[in-house]
């Protein structure tokens, strides 16, 4: 498991431009505008060989300070509460406002290490503003610039000294382990119950009832498996429509140590945004997929056909079309048992390997049946293939001109070989790369004639 750091403070401090400063690239968009900050932002971050992820805690939609607040508190004490530290900006031109108060004091009762960190500061005539910031109680602070990276060396070394090493998650012989993952209330507890055969966690019709992510090992016919239930939204009112998207915190983090996820989603309400960045957190992370629509006996009560749904799955999230659908009902049992089965099938291919000969067989195949587009008047070669990895399968291919290949023959290479050798549910990583050893060729010298004196 890799650390966690949260990013928190007020609308406009400059939460956005760290995020991407941190992750050295733009993934948030930045705006002058508050608010701008729509979805969960969530990147891994590397320093002085040290690993963690960052989350940029934004999403504020209200232009008042006090109509903020109750909205702002619940975001950011979700955040605080799975997150290993804490960095605290604040805008250190428009100075101390009565909201770094309030956050302030969230934080402190946090008992989680908190990095204050005072931004926008650009240069020497800046620094005089950080004083007034000390009305805090706080000793340390870190002036920055996040728009031009002025201290953030510092800043992120006193912040990986603070954070503990990532744990390895230990696997059991054998075990295959599953996350089921999915917005609130689309019957995630209830399908874990369903596929034990007993109440292991709570059901509730309301959103949030599961806290934590709840591990349980069991056997069935011969095979170990985990299944990893993970937490939900446990706020009230206003707040649950803005702290929906942070459950992803919980699943990402289930996500990392799992071989599949179950990605649920409610029959009765159809594919929604928030299900499409769930998967694609999934398969962001190479893990195998099934995507399991739920609550099937609410969807065919309001008509609703399991042609059009499995329609309806396969347009809103195309990028998993290697993923199977299965159509269920967690709460009558309908369907259940097939699900085992197919987990079954997507964890052996998430772990298989191929052979060599059989791969480069299948290049052959491959390039007699398409050849490879041309690069510049020149012909692309692909001399062999190897898989280098598996937990992803990844495959390597060797060519003369690895940086010119189309993304669209890649896709081509990729279904080739999902059709040869399986990997139903699994996303299958290919790269390119050129020939070991190879060295350029010498440039002749000219040979110079000796020049006799007359």
């Amino acid at each position: 498991m890799i650390p966690l750091v949260a990013i928190v403070g007020r609308p406009n401090v400059g939460k956005s431009t760290l995020f991407n400063r941190l992750a050295r690239k733009s993934r948030a968009i930045v705006h002058k505008s508050p608010g701008v900050t729509r979805d969960l932002l969530y990147e891994e971050v590397q320093h002085e060989g040290r690993r963690f992820h960052i989350i940029d805690t934004g999403g504020y939609d209200e232009d008042q300070g006090d109509a903020l607040l109750p909205r702002m508190r619940g975001l950011i004490e979700l955040a605080v509460e799975e997150a290993e530290a804490v960095i605290f900006l604040m805008d250190g031109q428009a100075g101390l406002a009565p909201m770094d108060a309030e956050v302030g004091q969230m934080l402190r009762v946090s008992r989680k290490p908190v990095f204050h960190a005072v931004n926008k500061i650009d240069g020497p005539k800046h620094e005089a503003g950080i004083a007034e910031f000390y009305k805090l109680g706080v000793e340390d602070f870190y002036p920055i610039s996040a728009a031009h990276g002025r201290g953030i060396a510092e800043l992120l070394d006193a912040l990986v000294s603070a954070l503990p090493d990532a744990e390895e998650s230990e696997e059991v012989a054998g075990e295959t382990r599953i996350a089921v993952v999915g917005r609130p209330n689309t019957g995630k507890s209830t399908l874990v119950n369903a596929v034990l055969g007993y109440q292991r966690v709570m059901v509730d019709e309301r959103p949030g009832t599961t806290r934590d992510a709840i591990d349980t090992p069991f056997s069935m016919l011969g095979r170990r498996y985990r299944l990893i239930d993970t937490a939900g939204i446990r706020r009230k009112g206003r707040v649950r429509e803005q702290l929906e998207k942070y459950t992803v915190i919980m699943a990402l983090k289930s996500l990392e140590r799992c071989a599949v996820a179950l990605i649920l989603i409610d029959a009765s309400e159809g594919v929604t945004a928030q299900d499409g960045h769930i998967a694609g957190y999934a398969y962001d992370r190479g893990r195998g997929c099934i995507i399991v629509v739920n609550k099937w006996d609410l969807a065919r009560s309001a008509g609703r056909k399991v042609e059009d749904l499995r329609e309806e799955v396969r347009w809103k999230l195309k990028y998993l079309s290697f993923a199977p659908v299965l159509i269920l009902s967690a709460r009558t049992g309908e369907s259940v048992d097939l699900l085992l089965p197919q987990v079954d099938e997507v964890a052996a291919g998430f772990r298989k390997r191929t052979p060599t000969a059989a791969l480069n067989r299948l290049l052959e195949d491959i390039q007699r049946a398409h050849q490879p587009p041309l690069v510049g008047g020149r012909q692309l070669r692909l001399y062999y293939i190897r898989q280098v990895s598996t937990a992803p399968p990844t495959f390597a291919i060797v060519a003369n001109s690895p940086e010119s290949v189309h993304f669209s023959y890649q896709r081509y290479i990729v279904n080739r070989i999902r059709e040869a050798f399986g990997f139903q549910g699994v996303p299958v990583r290919l790269f390119f790369e050129a020939r070991s050893g190879r060295t350029p060729p010498r440039r002749r010298r000219k040979k110079r004639t000796r020049r006799t004196k007359p």
